[in-house]
């Protein structure tokens, strides 16, 4: 009975993984929330979020069927499971509790429209105690009930609502989508109504999904990263959203604009011999800032779509290690089963071939064969979750709580294929008693694979070492890591410079040198700082320190 419910298990688990292809999925949308997404005069789903879902199903291979209504209607249906996903939604740590995200397809900002002549609001402050009319559970009706501002709430089924209701006369101010707003105020020939102050709350937006769909949730991932690298979502991009990203500023201030642009001119023209070499120098300063921040930015993106399919194939190698250890189990039950018959047939008739080998042998050999398949299919799926985790997608401002010791642990899983590669002589000394941390564990881990890679790639023969080691400066509240190796080592001129952005002594080998500037910044980011120091004979020293978390002290 035991045997038939795990076959029975491992049936339905290989028909769930062939049903998420063949069924049609039902995406959920806005039918009035132009350019995302909108119903056309020909009655069809059309704007830029239908489109890119489009794309994605073409490249993923999959059958959807779009579903339109008003938002509050849709984000019902998605609760209640009559949806499979919405293509588009802003995400927040509220919202996170119910629904799982993708990465951001598009950045949302919020502006608030008001009558023109009337009085205006340039923050959120300034709304206390003004009547706002705000989008039927928008993420603004969500952010004004979860947050103190002090507006008096009035709520529209779609953005067109909110605007033609201010337009009319009601309430003092609208709070909607910038884009939105300005396509429908051109749109509906709303000319008496305007955006006040500038774009805020940049807000990430993109598929969402229940909590529990992350198998729907990584083919729409990995089907943006798919058009990301060939470049067609910026095509969908730019054709829907492009010509009005720029808009914003009204025509009456070019008036103004134009004048104190003249007033700066002249200014300009009368200083500018004595200040021509300084405006040279600074617009060198400048470009230089430019091009590292291009560089990093390009970098980040690189990094944004690794880690989007190293999820997907993470997903995709979990279903078949799933599979093994649901299944050797059986196997290992079969053969306790088998091996008394075995026996009794090998006291009986002596030896015999079993799987081309002697039966006494086998006897010895197929329990401990069983075993490692064992072993090695939960270390794969270890590794594999340690991958999913690394490759995660987090907010920078993401604070939480963790223990380096655990980062250290989790790193060194990753790195064991490469760090073997290197050396035959790895060690690590891990402090007792550690004090936890406060801050983004994943960028720590994601500075600690760059610095034992660097280790490693500095190694000139398999028997230099490298050596890790953990440590609590309680004098200055900071926890540390030495990573200590004895490659090659640093030049006393080149040290200084280490962490300078495109600094690299690999630029031949295809390095950016933008690695430790990058990994400088997170620790400092986190109440640290990274040191460099010649290590005696031969080899370097780093050391990383971060601040202890106050509370755990």
């Amino acid at each position: 009975m035991l045997h038939f419910k795990r076959l029975f298990s491992a049936l339905l688990f290989g028909f769930s993984l062939q049903s998420i292809a063949s069924e049609t999925i039902i995406i959920g949308g806005d039918y009035s929330y132009p350019p995302y997404e909108f119903i056309d005069e020909k009655g069809q789903p059309s704007g830029y979020n239908v489109e890119l879902t489009q794309a994605i199903a073409e490249v993923m291979g999959m059958k959807i069927e779009f579903r339109m209504d008003e938002w509050s209607l849709v984000r019902d249906a998605l609760q209640n499971g009559e949806i499979d996903a919405l293509q588009g939604m802003v995400s927040s740590a509220e919202r996170g509790k119910q629904f799982l995200f993708s990465p951001p397809h598009a950045i949302v900002h919020q502006s608030i429209f008001a009558r023109r002549g009337e009085p205006r609001a340039s923050s959120l402050q300034q709304l206390r105690g003004k009547q706002v009319v705000v989008q039927k559970n928008g993420i603004m009706h969500d952010y004004l009930l979860q947050n103190n501002v002090g507006a008096i709430i009035n709520t529209a089924e779609t953005h067109a609502d909110a605007l033609r209701q201010l337009s009319s006369g009601k309430h003092d101010f609208a709070l909607v989508a910038n884009l939105p707003g300005l396509y429908l105020e051109q749109e509906l020939g709303l000319n008496n109504i305007m955006p006040v102050g500038q774009p805020f709350q940049a807000q990430q937006y993109g598929y969402a999904v229940l909590q529990g769909n992350e198998a729907l949730l990584a083919r729409f991932s990995e089907g943006l990263a798919i058009l990301n690298n060939t470049g067609r979502k910026q095509e969908i991009y730019n054709k829907w959203l492009g010509s009005l990203q720029d808009r914003g500023i009204p025509w009456r201030d070019i008036g103004k604009i134009t004048f104190w642009a003249s007033v700066l001119l002249l200014i300009f023209l009368s200083v500018a011999v004595i200040w021509n070499r300084l405006l040279k120098r600074e617009v060198n300063k400048r470009t230089r800032e430019l091009h590292i921040q291009q560089q990093q930015l390009i970098q980040a993106d690189k990094m944004t779509s690794l880690g989007i399919l190293v999820s997907g194939v993470a997903h995709e190698i979990n279903n078949p290690t799933g599979l093994l250890l649901l299944n050797l189990p059986i196997i290992q039950d079969a053969w306790h089963d088998c091996e008394a018959t075995l026996e009794e047939r090998y006291k009986e008739q002596g030896d015999f071939d079993l799987g081309g080998l002697p039966y006494s042998q086998m006897r010895q050999e197929i329990p401990a064969l069983l075993e490692d398949m064992h072993n090695g299919a939960r270390r794969i799926k270890r590794i594999v979750n340690d991958l999913k985790d690394f490759s995660r997608q987090e907010d920078d401002d993401i604070r939480e709580t963790f223990n380096l010791n655990d980062v250290v642990n989790t790193t060194t899983r990753l790195l064991d294929n490469n760090i073997q590669k290197y050396t035959d002589h790895f060690s690590s000394r891990l402090a007792s008693h550690l004090p936890d941390c406060s801050g983004n564990a994943q960028r720590i881990e994601q500075v600690i694979i760059n610095l034992i890679v660097n280790a490693c790639q500095a190694l000139e023969n398999r028997t230099q070492n490298i050596h890790l080691e953990t440590f609590y400066l309680p004098t200055q509240n900071l926890v540390g890591l030495d990573i200590t190796d004895q490659g090659h080592g640093i030049s006393p001129e080149d040290l200084p410079r280490l962490l300078d952005p495109f600094f690299t002594t690999r630029r031949e080998h295809g390095g950016t040198g933008l690695g430790l500037s990058i990994s400088s910044g997170i620790v400092k980011s986190h109440g640290g700082q990274l040191e460099f120091a010649a290590n005696q004979p031969r080899g370097t020293r780093v050391r990383m320190t971060i601040a202890c978390h106050q509370e755990t002290l």
